[in-house]
């Protein structure tokens, strides 16, 4: 569980320098909302690592099949995050978005490995609650970009701001350096058709056709309209008219406690509950806290609502991704986990990155409160879903 800890947070950071600092950098620096929105295109990273997962599975660096990817793609990561700051918003903004796709693909690729290590280390019964621990310091880790930064930026320079918190990626260099190499039955050797095709043939074997196209469009839709409602966050609180400080503070300190009880209360409860279970409460949970987002940007800038939006929405997203994650690990096999893994959370980034992408022109064409609405309603599909992937009475 302690390793989770470090997993999640290690995680989590890279993605909220792009969803969270990223986006407040370049609208405090006078970027239009269209732009901002295209940059999730950065993303594609995440939509596509199932692609070189199969050979982060055989291949071997010195560390092992694990830490061997890890140790330099955190070194990576470290660096690029840093170079972000660098540049002026306005006249390299080409520059930027290679930078940050650069580190999109360093932490995609990260991930992969963090996801396929989680799954060997974790029996099947503490799935749940390790997917909850890794999920709560994924979230964790969103505080430093999101709270310390934007804090940090009313009273240094950006580059400042950027370095300071790619340092943070310190954390999981030190974990890769002292965790040890999971045991794992899986030959290395092996041609290509071993390396590519055995994954998903083993899957296809396990649970069929039906189940694989019914499971990818779960994953698809199950976070789709959350992922949206999110993708803006920050120019949303700062056009509705917060500083960067007050949006600091508050989500340091409303969103914490709710994200940590949160986070373990929901990977006790999939003990207790089953992994099925858990996604229909979470999911309504989820669904919910998009409807705050509609009403704070109906209600305007009122601090204290802005405290319990962010503080619900960390519960809600926190509890939701808990369960989703574990589904996910649950649908896996060991043998082939970096594999499975990546492509289906590959899948799951696909709104996160194409789906946000249109973001800013939606809200640009219906204003805040309707978007925030068409949100709540792409997220019904994926909750439909339940009752074909993770039927109720099943409580497993």
């Amino acid at each position: 569980m302690l390793i989770c800890v470090f997993t999640g947070f290690t995680s989590g950071l890279p993605l909220y320098v792009l969803l969270q600092l990223l986006p407040a950098y370049l609208e405090d620096s006078g970027v239009s909302l269209k732009e901002i929105g295209l940059f999730a295109l950065v993303g594609i990273p995440y939509t596509w690592k199932f692609a070189w997962a199969p050979f982060m599975d055989r291949w071997v660096p010195p560390l092992g099949r694990r830490r061997g990817w890890l140790l330099p793609l955190q070194v990576l990561l470290l660096l690029s995050i840093g170079m972000l700051g660098m540049f002026d918003a306005q006249r390299d903004i080409g520059v930027i978005a290679w930078v940050a796709f650069a580190a999109a693909l360093f932490s995609a690729s990260q991930d992969v490995a963090i996801d396929a290590y989680r799954r060997e280390i974790l029996p099947d019964a503490e799935l749940g609650l390790g997917n909850s621990v890794h999920i709560t310091a994924y979230r964790v880790a969103g505080f430093v970009p999101g709270a310390l930064s934007l804090i940090l930026a009313d009273h240094l320079p950006w580059d400042a701001v950027f370095w300071i918190t790619g340092g943070f990626m310190l954390a999981g260099i030190g974990m890769t350096l002292a965790v040890e190499e999971p045991e794992s039955g899986v030959p290395v050797a092996g041609g290509l058709r071993q390396t590519v095709v055995a994954p998903f043939r083993e899957y296809l074997e396990r649970k069929g056709w039906r189940a694989l196209l019914l499971v990818l469009c779960f994953m698809f839709l199950y976070k789709l309209g959350d992922n949206m409602a999110t993708a803006l966050s920050t120019p949303f609180y700062l056009q509705l008219g917060f500083t960067k400080s007050e949006i600091g503070l508050v989500a340091k300190n409303a969103a914490f406690w709710p994200m940590i009880i949160g986070g373990l209360a929901g990977g006790m409860l999939m003990i207790r509950l089953g992994i099925n279970r858990a996604l229909w409460l979470f999911g309504v949970v989820q669904l919910t806290s998009i409807l705050g987002f509609a009403l704070l940007a109906a209600a305007g800038p009122l601090l204290w609502l802005l405290a319990v939006v962010i503080g619900f929405e960390y519960l809600g997203v926190g509890l939701g991704t808990a369960a989703f994650t574990a589904f996910i690990a649950r649908e896996t096999s060991r043998a082939y986990a970096a594999t499975q893994l990546a492509l289906f959370t590959a899948l799951a980034a696909v709104p996160r990155t194409f789906a946000n992408a249109s973001t800013g022109f939606i809200v640009e064409s219906v204003g805040w409160f309707n978007f925030f609405l068409l949100c709540a309603v792409l997220a019904l599909p994926g909750m439909l879903l339940l009752f074909w992937v993770a039927p109720w009475r099943e409580s497993r």
